[in-house]
């Protein structure tokens, strides 16, 4: 996800939040990758060279084995639409889009309508907030049709929300400019909402304003913190001696579902969010460091002291969990669950494993960092939903590490086991999930390109994994057959677990496919010839698997500049003669990313989110007065609105 490091593209982030803090000389997935493609690889490589700027693209040549003869997944088919950028957004023909919540739009009875200018932070809690990111939806008595929507609200654009702000300069550590008010709406409208909303007789959705279930959570939302984490000493501050409760979950951005319908939220870049430094030669220094702490992209720490590394320097290890959250008990303490590492987390899909226990697939975004998954001790059980509330409490964490001969092992990160030990700084479980980085930079983890959403296909048992991009890859990292030096555009990588068990510590694994213009040879994409020139897409960030298996991605960076498209959603065949073919289905307004997606269990509502529409794509920042568009409204005066929609196809059935 856009990481927010001064508000800044997710293409300009590497002199933002994502600093690639790896110091390990763990192989990084370029070198893994390069090693094992053979020679014969690398020669079927340079005749797909050959025939690129003919064929438009290659078919899958990322992929070792050959795509089966058989479809175990039904193929996609629908009219695509014109990649390119505007100020609105795009759905096929045959769909409609409907603008389903805004920031600002009221959620409770009582809440007051949505004001640029007059806003206030007592509002904005009981309005929804800004930047959505993750779109889930958990059926009310089984129905497709009636549920409850659960959201996270990742950051804010405070040049886009106030009138006169104007963007802030990161390199100010003052923040000279930011207001004690302005702060504190921006502080409400992070975290997530929980919404009730009910599908119409006109296939239009609608929300229910009275709902009971109707909840805003906020960077102040009190939260208890389990695990073996909870009441360490390097979990206690001033306000919390016992190291037992937080206030907010802050940058939450992917999440997944639990079967037992709990809401797993994502903190991701809580680095930003710290200003000061800590003390000289403090103990946390260099775990602040590998974390990417001390440049401040938010004015908190003028306001709450518990934002400024000088007064209070274990505030950050208190974020970068996982929060579970209960939407159908909105006076539920959400819960940082700490058994599943401490990281800049992007999602946490999961799947119940043959043997009962529950799976959860993580990954860390950014440059050189890891993909993760947590096996629990305790089994799912079907008949008793609260007996799985603490599930996500005992269990192992695992970080992958992927070998040239296409297998792979998920590496324990256990206190005792291999290097991770009090030789090495971690005295209990606690420090390990504490610097869950360290750990397994230590343990021999393949530093990856920006891992980001990762899911699962219940149907196949495949692995999903989204790898945006890695513009630090330098070319003695790599070779020929490598995916690529300065890897601007990502990759999707599909593993398999050890015969079907998803809690075994071997895997297989292959590249599905190379993004990027295939039709630019130096490029080195590797969609399907099938794949047209409106289908390719770059940066694959978000992504979902329908009811019928299949593979959909949401992208974060394309642009005029970088792509000459707009961010949006692409269908990607993973199966039969047409793996690797991709087909462009939804397109967002001019600066915006492309979060979401979720689909109804029918499959007849796809529920996306546009973020941060509006922004700037390079050159002097986009601000309320001046956005790049001005929608969802369209309207003098009214700032672009980050939006969460319900798609749905003209007459009824499933999407796609």
């Amino acid at each position: 996800m856009t990481e927010a490091m001064g508000r800044l593209r997710a293409s300009e982030l590497e002199d933002s939040g994502d600093f690639g803090n790896n110091p390990s000389s763990n192989l990084t997935m370029g070198e893994v990758i390069a090693t094992r493609f053979n020679r014969r690889d690398l020669l079927k490589g340079s005749l797909a060279v050959t025939a690129i700027t003919a064929t438009v693209g290659t078919r899958a040549l990322a992929s070792t084995t050959p795509p089966t003869s058989e479809h175990p997944n039904p193929t996609f088919d629908f009219e695509e639409i014109e990649a390119g950028v505007d100020e609105t957004h795009h759905v096929a023909a045959g769909y409609d889009a409907q603008i389903l919540l805004r920031w600002g739009d009221p959620l409770f009875p009582d809440a007051p309508e949505f004001d640029p200018q007059a806003q206030t932070a007592e509002e904005q809690c009981r309005q929804f907030g800004y930047n959505s990111d993750f779109v889930g939806y958990l059926p009310i008595n089984g129905s497709s049709e009636h549920g409850l929507l659960v959201v996270n609200h990742e950051y804010t654009n405070e040049e886009l929300m106030f009138p006169g702000a104007g963007a802030q300069d990161p390199e100010d550590a003052g923040f000279h400019e930011a207001l004690r008010e302005r702060v504190a709406i921006e502080v409400a409208a992070h975290g997530g909402s929980v919404v009730e909303i009910e599908r119409q007789p006109n296939d239009r959705w609608k929300v229910v304003k009275d709902s009971k279930y109707t909840r805003r959570i906020t960077a102040e939302t009190p939260m208890e913190i389990t695990g073996p984490a909870a009441g360490h000493n390097r979990m206690k501050t001033s306000t919390d001696p016992a190291g037992g409760r937080v206030l907010g979950m802050i940058n939450n951005c992917a999440g997944g579902l639990t079967p037992w319908g709990t809401w797993l939220s994502c903190e991701e870049n809580f680095n930003g969010y710290f200003w000061g430094k800590l003390p000289e030669a403090h103990a946390e220094i260099a775990n602040s460091r590998r974390y990417g702490l001390g440049r401040a992209a938010y004015a908190w720490g003028k306001f709450h002291d518990r934002f400024d590394l000088a007064k209070e320097p274990n505030e950050p290890n208190r974020f970068g969990w996982v929060v579970e959250i209960d939407p159908f008990d909105p006076s539920s303490m959400p819960r940082k669950r700490t058994a599943l590492g401490r990281t800049k987390h992007e999602g946490a899909a999961g799947i119940v494993n043959r043997d009962g226990r529950y799976v959860v697939y993580l990954g860390d975004d950014e440059r050189f960092d890891y993909v993760y998954k947590f096996a629990t001790a305790g089994k799912f059980d079907r008949n008793d939903r609260a007996a799985n509330f603490d599930l996500l409490d005992t269990g192992t964490l695992f970080v992958a590490r992927y070998d040239p001969d296409g297998s792979g092992t998920w590496l324990p990160l256990v206190h005792g086991e291999g290097p991770l030990t009090e030789a090495n700084g971690f005295e209990s479980q606690a420090d390990v999930l504490i610097e869950t980085r360290r750990a397994a930079d230590l343990v021999g983890a393949t530093k990856m390109d920006r891992p980001e959403d990762i899911e699962v296909d219940p149907k196949t048992n495949r692995v999903y994994v989204m790898l945006t991009n890695n513009t630090r890859r330098k070319d003695d990292q790599v070779d020929a057959a490598n995916p690529r030096a300065r890897n601007a555009f990502g990759h999707i990588i599909e593993m398999m677990p050890a015969d079907g068990d998803h809690a075994a510590t071997g895997f297989s694994w292959e590249v599905l496919v190379r993004c990027g213009d295939p039709s630019i040879a130096e490029v080195g994409a590797t969609f399907s010839s099938e794949t047209i020139r409106n289908g390719w897409f770059g940066m694959p960030d978000n992504c979902a698997i329908d009811s019928q298996g299949r593979l959909w991605i949401a992208t974060d960076g394309n642009s005029a500049k970088a792509t000459g498209r707009a961010d949006g959603l692409w269908a990607l065949e993973t199966d039969g003669e047409g793996r690797g073919t991709s087909r462009h289905f939804f397109r967002v307004p001019a600066g915006a990313e492309m979060c979401g997606p979720f689909f109804t269990p029918n499959d007849e509502t796809l529920f996306l989110a546009v973020q941060h529409p509006g922004e700037a794509e390079e050159g002097t920042p986009a601000t309320f007065e001046d956005p790049a568009t001005r929608w969802p409204d369209f309207k003098d005066g009214m700032p672009p609105r980050p939006s969460v929609l319900a798609v749905t196809k003209r007459g009824g059935g499933r999407i796609g």
